[in-house]
């Protein structure tokens, strides 16, 4: 067996309300649509990719997630060029996300290029663009 990639994910939000307006822009920007736009439930698809925010229990709307804590430590969304993350750093600068790193070169593959910066609640999301296969030039993942 082989997977076809990540149906979609879903994240549960403390602050609901910041984190929806938050996604309203930046997702479509990402090219997903709107799916369902719910009381406690924001969904998007596009690009073989959904994702979603869910609204968290009453008890726990006073947390924010932590990547130093278990679950969740990032979510990555792969661009198709090197502009594209340009384009989403500056984007996420205007809805005053914080920014834990601009565009830049990393070392995780030949010409890896990403951004990375927190949602209202804290969730880290990057964006990056690998030209050509990347890793899986060398076929790693078999």
């Amino acid at each position: 067996m082989e997977i076809n990639g990540i149906a979609h994910i879903i994240i549960t939000v403390s602050r609901f309300e910041e984190c929806v307006a938050f996604y309203r822009r930046l997702l479509p920007f990402l090219g997903l649509g709107v799916v369902h736009d719910q009381e406690d439930y924001f969904y998007c698809i596009g690009g073989r990719t959904g994702f979603g925010i869910a609204r968290a229990a009453e008890q726990f709307r006073h947390e924010h997630c932590d990547q130093r804590r278990p679950g969740l430590h990032h979510v990555c969304f792969r661009a198709r060029a090197r502009e594209d993350v340009d384009a989403v750093w500056r984007l996420a600068s205007e809805l005053g996300a914080i920014i834990v790193h601009a565009p830049e070169q990393g070392k995780w593959a030949p010409g890896y290029y990403s951004t990375l910066f927190e949602d209202p609640d804290g969730v880290r999301l990057e964006v990056n663009y690998i030209p050509g296969k990347g890793l899986l030039a060398s076929d790693v993942s078999r």
